[in-house]
């Protein structure tokens, strides 16, 4: 995929999510049913987590309710009002927020003992791109540490089919790329792409880390892997 309709294809979601902040945080407050299973495979308490794409934070506030422990939380996202929902965190949380294109531009130098990409994938334009993210994504994890990722798997949902809305001729997509529309509050159009089975293998490829546990889950629409860092790497 080109850059230019890698930027336009961004600017679509950038301003889906400009519009729809609002509605968006009132209908994502629960945690993903998926993420019980993910803190399953991982070991607890965590001392720090990097949340890539974190929206309104909700990770974090899972995350507070199941340890005690504190913990520092970096919050990446390219949305300033989400990170500003992000804010409402638990005393133990030590938090960090980065607004930060995390589709199209460089991850910040950052390593964290959990790193997770929830709710992100579907948005990054061009298959190279998706891979170049999970390499930067492996790169942040610390040794010994994880790395979860999750696809949402909204294609093989009839009610999501029936959102899809031609794409104008001007715009080169790939396969498997689709313009939604959004049924809540304000109207608003977004660019999702749909990770297949064969894609997913080759994102975790990418990623270049252990896999220890790769499931479906909520409700069937999302499928998680969790891998994990060697503590010393191998030579």
């Amino acid at each position: 995929m080109d850059a230019e309709t890698q930027r336009r294809l961004n600017q679509i979601n950038r301003d889906f999510y400009r519009v729809t902040a609002a509605d968006f945080d009132a209908t994502r407050q629960r945690a993903w049913d998926g993420w019980e299973r993910m803190l399953g495979a991982v070991d607890t308490p965590l001392a720090s987590a990097l949340d890539i794409g974190c929206g309104n934070g909700r990770l974090a506030r899972f995350l507070a309710a199941r340890q005690a422990a504190g913990f520092t939380y970096i919050g990446m996202d390219n949305n300033p009002e989400l990170l500003t929902y992000a804010r409402r965190q638990a005393p133990q949380v030590k938090l960090k927020l980065i607004e930060q294109d995390v589709v199209l531009g460089a991850l910040p130098a950052r390593r964290a003992q959990l790193v997770a990409l929830f709710g992100l994938l579907h948005h990054v334009p061009g298959a190279e791109r998706r891979r170049e993210l999970l390499r930067g994504a492996a790169a942040c994890v610390e040794p010994g540490g994880w790395l979860a990722l999750a696809a949402w798997r909204f294609y093989e949902q009839e009610r999501f089919r029936r959102r899809i809305l031609p794409w104008p001729d001007d715009f080169a997509v790939e396969r498997h790329d689709y313009l939604l529309d959004w049924r809540r509050g304000e109207r608003a159009l977004r660019y999702c792409h749909y990770i297949d089975d064969e894609e997913h293998a080759e994102l975790v490829d990418a990623a270049g880390l252990k896999v220890i546990d790769d499931y479906r889950a909520d409700g069937g629409l999302n499928r998680y892997t969790v891998l994990r860092r060697e503590t010393a790497e191998r030579g």
